[in-house]
């Protein structure tokens, strides 16, 4: 037997309030999970733009926009 399926079958017997919560808790999870791979993201691309901020590059700074 699945993992899944070990969890349906602990989940099936409960009462309607119980299972809404561990679905609560299973897309808490998920999220969590989702989080944590879009922060990794921001944490790549803020250690790249380290790079680009630099004395050489401060003359671009008061350059106007096309």
């Amino acid at each position: 037997m699945s993992l899944a399926e070990q969890v349906y079958q602990v989940v099936m017997p409960l009462p309607e309030s119980m299972v809404q919560e561990v679905l609560d808790f299973a897309l808490f999870l998920r999220q969590r999970e989702e989080n944590a791979d879009w922060l990794n993201l921001q944490l790549a691309q803020s250690s790249a733009l380290k790079d680009w901020d630099n004395q050489d590059d401060e003359i671009w700074n008061d350059v106007p926009a096309i």
